[in-house]
């Protein structure tokens, strides 16, 4: 899949045309919206991440770290940096940060892609630590999101306490962008999306007119597969 980005559309509208056309062969090798540095709880340095992502042709990216951007701040630099004399194409690199909220009385993982990182709206959730109280509501987290530009994403939604039957359609009533439809539920090598959950997950993401996104959820040292 390649796309054909419009330089003129703000970031949240190029990923939208990405998470439209988001399948099961897009991940890891052209795009990848999970992943883990040093600043929460990976294995990588920001640079050997973006070193890899190059290295394997990814077209975009976004590094989700938990409650914090600074992994994806400090990759953002040494990417406009590394620009300053790349003769080849360079993916783009997304604002993204993973987010634990409250929905159905069970904790859940939103993931934020695509926001301006300034904004007001966002500084809770990027303290390096989990809210509490309304901040923790996942109506309120999606609606963060959303005030800083950005899209919201029910990360890997059949490994919860309860049921995606059930999480799916209240994250979709609490207005979330999409669903991480495609993952590795039990760390396969080759990494490979679950096949049951992602049809799970998928009809779920028509029924309520939802995205679906690919990542691998990465904590180690390869951007090919979880750990």
């Amino acid at each position: 899949m390649v796309v054909n980005f419009a330089r003129t559309s703000t970031s949240a509208d190029i990923l939208r045309q990405v998470f439209d056309r988001v399948d099961a062969q897009s991940c890891p090798k052209l795009f990848n919206f999970h992943m883990h540095t040093v600043y929460s709880d990976g294995k990588l340095q920001p640079s050997m991440l973006m070193e890899q992502a190059i290295a394997i042709g990814l077209q975009g990216l976004a590094i989700t770290d938990h409650h914090t951007i600074n992994g994806y701040n400090a990759a953002q630099s040494w990417l406009v940096k590394y620009r300053e004399n790349a003769s080849e194409n360079t993916p783009l690199l997304w604002s993204g940060v993973e987010i634990n909220a409250k929905l159905l009385d069970v904790e859940v993982h939103i993931l934020a892609y695509a926001f301006e990182t300034e904004h007001s709206s966002m500084k809770p959730y990027v303290q390096r630590k989990p809210t509490t109280g309304k901040d923790y509501q996942a109506n309120n987290v999606i609606a963060a999101i959303h005030e800083a530009g950005g899209l919201a994403v029910l990360a890997h939604p059949a490994r919860y306490k309860r049921s995606h039957f059930d999480l799916i359609p209240a994250a979709a009533e609490r207005g979330i962008d999409g669903v991480e439809a495609f993952y590795a539920y039990n760390n396969p090598k080759p990494w490979t999306p679950s096949t049951v959950e992602t049809e799970q997950v998928q009809n779920l993401a028509t029924e309520y007119h939802l995205f679906n996104t690919c990542g691998t959820d990465t904590h180690g040292l390869s951007l090919l597969q979880r750990l």
